[in-house]
């Protein structure tokens, strides 16, 4: 799938956020321009005008078009005829909604991060805005391009867990043990409630794995319990630490747990399906494997890039180099940004009223084509929405 013979022209690019010192911003970037399907031109990456114009420029942009803030970006692209057609939105979570309407409505595709609001019904406006205008609106689910997470996905459609039981998912670093955020602007903005949201490491880190349990299992949660907990007390009311019981539709139970205070831990991203028959497990750290454990059998580790993985699945067999070498979070972020460009590929053909032939799928392919889009983003919310309510009100169970 990943063809760098392609002819396709680059989809005119800019970016808001994301500037000097930002972790986030560089894996948007260095995500975008993998496979030359997108081309930075023009963005507003600094609440300082002039910093982020020096930043631009370092970039290799011109300074006129490093703007000062997202609205003089979208109206002044919006004049040029060759203006931007898509924009990545890497600030803080309070700006999200609004800087994601204002792009949908000056005719933009959008790429945001997560959580892409601080209320579904927020999320809700900006899908409808995206469909009425024929726009693709992408969430980032960064860690969602790792081969081995679709292989999962794979065998459980597959049957070869049998009926899913159970979903255990964790993301758990111990990176904020202490009040890191007295030195610290990324996580000071992120345990501050009116920039952040109701909350903070749910919103953090348990999207990120609460999407992955989603995806692999296809299972809908029909209620859920959360405990919310503030271990560095001056966070509260955010939480640093949480646990969340989960009842699917079908009878599947499930946990979550997302936490900044692990002390000692790196990242602790895992997740482990239980079947009938089976047990699959995938944690981050060694992402290029796949744990798989038949009852009564050994335990088989299933490795990206190897011929008896799901035949003909595209997003399995997405590999930059063969396997036996390390692919990691870079290759997801630009696993799950090409998925993008076709798709934005294709929603330009259909609004110009041109084929899709050029980018080597069928209409068929195209509509099937996975990424996480806003509908993916909404259920992230719904999460947060639902553990606020659940915490707030004694630790009960609430519909979801």
């Amino acid at each position: 799938m990943f063809n760098e013979e392609h002819n396709l022209a680059p989809l005119r690019w800019a970016m808001v956020g994301g500037g000097r010192g930002s972790e986030i911003g560089h894996a948007h970037r260095a995500a975008a321009h993998r496979d030359g399907l997108f081309r930075l031109v023009a963005g507003a990456f600094d609440l300082d005008a002039e910093r982020g114009r020096e930043f631009g420029t370092n970039l290799g942009l011109d300074p006129e078009r490093c703007y000062p803030d997202y609205a003089s970006l979208f109206e002044a692209e919006a004049t040029r005829d060759d203006g931007i057609q898509a924009v990545s939105i890497a600030t803080p979570n309070s700006t999200h909604h609004a800087i994601s309407l204002a792009a949908l409505k000056a005719g933009l595709h959008v790429i945001c991060e997560k959580p892409v609001t601080f209320t579904v019904a927020e999320a809700e406006e900006l899908k409808a805005e995206a469909q009425a205008r024929g726009l693709v609106f992408g969430v980032m689910y960064g860690y969602s391009g790792y081969q081995m997470l679709h292989q999962a996905r794979a065998m459980v459609q597959s049957g070869e867990l049998g009926q899913v039981r159970m979903v255990n998912m964790q993301f758990a670093h111990g990176f904020h043990s202490q009040p890191v955020e007295q030195v610290s602007s990324g996580a000071k903005w992120r345990t501050s409630p009116a920039v952040s949201g109701p909350t903070y490491v749910l919103g953090d880190l348990g999207t990120h794995i609460f999407y992955a349990g989603q995806f692999i299992t296809g299972l809908k949660v029909e209620r859920l319990m959360c405990h919310r907990q503030s271990f560095v007390a001056s966070r509260a009311p955010l939480e640093d630490n949480a646990q969340v019981l989960l009842q699917y539709q079908n009878g599947a139970v499930g946990s979550l747990w997302a936490s900044a205070v692990n002390a000692g831990s790196m990242h602790q991203q895992k997740i482990r399906v239980v079947g009938e028959k089976a047990s699959i497990e995938w944690w981050d750290e060694y992402p290029n494997q796949l744990r798989y454990e038949v009852q009564g059998e050994p335990v088989r580790i299933l490795e990206r890039g190897m011929g008896y993985l799901a035949e003909g699945d595209n997003a399995v067999n997405s590999n930059r180099i063969g396997g036996g070498h390390a692919e990691g979070f870079f290759e997801s972020w630009a696993n799950v940004y090409h998925r993008y460009a076709l798709a934005m590929q294709g929603a330009e053909a259909r609004r110009n009223g041109t084929g899709t032939q050029h980018l080597g799928l069928s209409e068929q392919e195209l509509e099937s084509l996975w990424f996480p889009n806003i509908d993916a983003g909404i259920e992230g919310v719904r999460l947060l929405e639902c553990c606020v309510e659940s915490s707030d009100n004694e630790n009960r169970w609430v519909a979801f």
